[in-house]
Formats: structure tokens, sequence, C-alpha cells
């Protein structure tokens, strides 16, 4: 799958269903070594849309249960950690 197949997708928290970003408004940090993606990092962006420092969350890669036509949903594993 490519990226751009993912970009404008909702990622929803399957735990309390709330809604964690869009996908494409988000940072990804891919592993040098092997170009495999392992984390999601979602910005934390104010009602201008303008990004509030450098704080945010991340989710593992593997955190992502289902990836749908409109959304992803995330089933976390571990705890995310906020950045």
């Amino acid at each position: 799958m490519r990226f751009r197949e993912l970009s404008g997708k909702e990622l929803i928290d399957a735990d309390n269903g709330t809604r964690l970003g869009v996908l494409g408004q988000t940072d990804l940090n891919i592993n040098p070594v092997d170009g495999m993606v392992e984390e999601i990092v979602i910005q934390d962006y104010n009602m201008l849309g303008l990004r509030k420092g450098d704080t945010g969350t991340t989710i593992r890669w593997t955190d992502l249960e289902v990836i749908g036509d409109d959304l992803i949903v995330i089933k976390r594993k571990t705890k995310y950690r906020e950045k």
C-alpha cells in the first residue's frame, strides 16, 4: 500500500472511539536501515491549523488494527506516549 492511499484517513482509537487525527497531517518515523514505518506521530494543532510546538502523540505502526476505506482503527497494545 502506498502512502497516498493512506493519506486523508482518520485515525480512530478502538479503546474509546476518539478521533486521534488524520493521516497526512502526521509525521512518520521510518527505520533508516530497512525503510519500514515504525511510528506515526500526531502533532497537536490549534484552531487555525498551526502546530503547537513539539508536542504530539506517537502510535506504533504495529498498533494499526484495521485500515478501511475512510479510517484506520488503532488498537493499542502499549500506552501511547506523549512527545
